[in-house]
C-alpha cells in the first residue's frame, strides 16, 4: 500500500469526492478558520476522521513548502496497473477501443493533465512506460483532480512490444508528430484506436514510431513549433469525441 499525503483545499475535496475510503489521516491549520475549510473538515468528520490541529509549519513540512491553505491529508495512492491487467482489459472490452499512450512523459503536471482529459472524454485507459516516466504521484493526482482514481493506469516495461500487440487485436496505432504528412482532421479517429503522444521537446522515440500505423500532426498557424503536450493530446481525444459521435 502506497500512501501519499495531499494537500490543498481542492485536491483534498477531490479525494473526498473520489475516493473517501482512502483517507487515513488529517491535519489542519490550527489558526486558521473559513468556511471552506471548515466544509472538509466536516466531511472528513462525517467519515469518521478527525483532523489533528497541528501549527502551520508542519503543514509546511509536510506538503515540502508548497500551498496548503491549511489542510493536509493522508491517502492510499492508486497504483499502477500491468501489462497482464492490460491484456485481460483489452479483451473483454466493449465498444471501441480508445487508449492514450504516452512515451516517456516525465511531466507530472502534464501527466495529471492528460489523466483529466483521458476521464473527460471516455478513454479507456492510459499506457506508460515503467522506465524514464513520471508514474501516479501526489502531483499527478492534484493535477487530474480525482482522474488517477477513474481512468486505469497501465505501465509497461517494452512500450514497442505492448504497441504490437495492440495491433495484433485490431487497434491502430496513432502517433502524434510534427514531420506528419496529414493532419488530424484528415484522419480517420472512428477506428479502434491507441493515440500515442510522446515527451515534450523529444516527441515519439524511434522505436515507439516505427510501430506506429499511421503518424498525425496538428496544424500550426502561428510562430510557435508545437503545442504543451497535454493541450495537444486534449485536441486530438476531442477530434476523436467529435467523430465518433458524428459516426454514431
Amino acid at each position: 500500500m502506497k500512501l501519499s499525503k495531499i494537500y490543498g483545499i481542492h485536491s483534498v475535496q477531490s479525494a473526498l469526492d473520489y475516493s473517501p475510503k482512502k483517507i487515513g489521516k488529517a491535519w489542519i491549520d490550527s489558526q486558521r478558520q473559513d468556511k471552506r475549510l471548515t466544509q472538509l473538515i466536516d466531511d472528513l468528520l462525517d467519515l469518521g476522521i478527525e483532523p489533528e490541529k497541528v501549527d502551520r509549519k508542519k503543514l509546511d513540512r509536510f506538503a515540502e513548502g508548497n500551498n496548503h491553505q491549511g489542510i493536509v491529508i493522508e491517502v492510499e495512492m492508486p497504483g499502477e496497473l500491468s501489462e497482464s491487467d492490460l491484456k485481460d482489459a483489452v479483451l473483454t472490452l466493449s465498444g471501441t477501443p480508445l487508449f492514450l499512450v504516452l512515451d516517456n512523459v516525465q511531466d507530472p503536471h502534464n501527466f495529471g493533465a492528460c489523466l483529466r482529459t483521458a476521464d473527460a472524454t471516455g478513454v479507456h485507459g492510459v499506457i506508460i512506460t515503467k522506465d524514464n516516466a513520471t508514474g501516479i504521484t501526489p502531483t499527478v493526482c492534484k493535477v487530474a483532480s480525482g482522474a488517477a482514481e477513474t481512468v486505469p493506469v497501465y505501465q509497461v516495461t517494452n512500450l514497442s512490444r505492448t504497441l504490437r500487440w495492440l495491433k495484433e487485436q485490431g487497434i491502430w496505432v496513432m502517433g502524434a508528430a510534427g514531420e506528419a504528412t496529414q493532419t488530424a482532421y484528415q484522419t480517420d479517429f472512428t477506428v479502434p484506436l491507441a493515440l500515442v503522444v510522446g515527451a515534450e521537446g523529444k516527441g515519439l522515440r524511434r522505436l515507439t514510431k516505427e510501430q506506429c500505423d499511421i503518424l498525425v500532426k496538428l496544424p500550426m498557424r502561428g510562430q510557435v513549433e508545437s503545442l504543451n503536450l497535454s493541450v495537444a493530446t486534449g485536441v486530438l481525444l476531442y477530434e476523436t469525441v467529435r467523430q465518433r459521435l458524428l459516426a454514431s
